[in-house]
């Protein structure tokens, strides 16, 4: 394999579904492109107990950092939202996928999920996706994974992971992968916990050609941007209640960022910023579409934007295309 090619501002070289270790064994996944007051934002997922990983709930780190460590916990004024936040001092091992996924592919499969890895990897580059732009995160990225686990790939540059889309589309349509079967949807369907009903998820889910199974086991892939990196800015927000309109898609080429963008035809609010993965790609340009959000107001502008994902469990936010 050829050297890792993605870019990294030295100043900064945390990016989105990186992992950080603090030395207090606690690790974290960042969700940031930005500094923010020179933390990286994160949110805590893992906790070291009797030498081994443990997978903490949303709910779990909340009340671990509010009773033990609550100097990792962090309201942002500028979006006024609470996450985690890690000082860059306090990096004690910083899990870059790019970087884990390579060591990989050059050691040969430990186990049966990296063999289906290695697999996975040899159907993208057959259908045109540049390995050196692929990442691995999630479970296997801290070697926590399990027979059950599922293969969480990242790819960086959003025309690269248009290519990895195209690529998914087509391996399922030669059947060398497949389609999540209905066991597999409703895990998916319970983990993310959304707003819509099942067949409602099911449906929004099947076109987004972001996730797949091989041999048996899910994978996903995720887009992390390199160059323009976030759409995140510099405004300042205040939240304005919740909105629930009609509107159309007039932009959809950040769909699939983190956080995604859609442009819509609606005069009061005409963005919807969506921080929670269930309504990521959840729709295309010219389709109809019933959102509810978090109304945001730039404190200095007055422009107003719907947030889908305002609070991590997005409770009453969804995207549903209108059929």
């Amino acid at each position: 394999m050829s050297e890792v090619v993605v870019m990294r501002n030295s100043d900064f070289p945390f990016l989105p579904k990186d992992f950080i270790q603090t030395a207090e064994g606690l690790i974290f996944a960042v969700v940031s492109y930005q500094q923010h007051q020179q933390k990286v934002g994160c949110f805590l997922r893992y906790v070291k107990v009797d030498d081994r990983w443990k997978k903490v709930s949303t709910e779990e780190a909340n009340q671990l950092l509010q009773k033990h460590y609550p100097q990792y916990l962090y309201q942002s004024t500028q979006f006024d939202a609470a996450f985690h936040a890690v000082a860059v001092e306090d990096v004690f091992v910083h899990h870059q996928p790019e970087q884990h996924l390579q060591m990989l592919l050059q050691s040969g499969p430990q186990d049966g999920l990296q063999e289906k890895l290695n697999e996975l990897i040899t159907i993208l580059v057959q259908y045109g996706v540049d390995c050196d732009f692929l990442g691995l995160t999630g479970s296997m990225l801290i070697n926590q994974q399990t027979t059950k686990s599922d293969i969480d790939l990242v790819v960086y540059g959003r025309e690269n992971f248009n290519k990895a889309r195209q690529a998914v589309q087509l391996a399922l349509a030669s059947g060398e992968l497949n389609v999540l079967d209905r066991s597999l949807m409703e895990d998916n369907f319970q983990r993310r916990a959304g707003e819509l009903d099942f067949d409602e998820f099911a449906w929004h889910e099947n076109r987004k050609h972001n996730k797949a199974v091989i041999e048996g086991s899910k994978f996903d892939i995720g887009m992390v941007c390199i160059q323009d990196a976030s759409i995140e800015d510099d405004g300042y927000y205040r939240k304005d209640g919740i909105k629930t309109i009609v509107a159309t898609i007039i932009d959809d080429k950040f769909a699939f960022d983190f956080p995604a963008c859609f442009k819509i035809d609606d005069q009061d609010t005409p963005e919807i910023l969506v921080y929670t993965h269930t309504y990521v790609g959840q729709a295309k340009q010219g389709e109809k579409i019933e959102v509810s959000g978090a109304v945001e107001v730039n404190v200095s502008t007055g422009n107003r934007r719907l947030v889908v994902g305002s609070s991590r469990e997005a409770e009453g936010e969804y995207i549903r295309v209108c059929r």
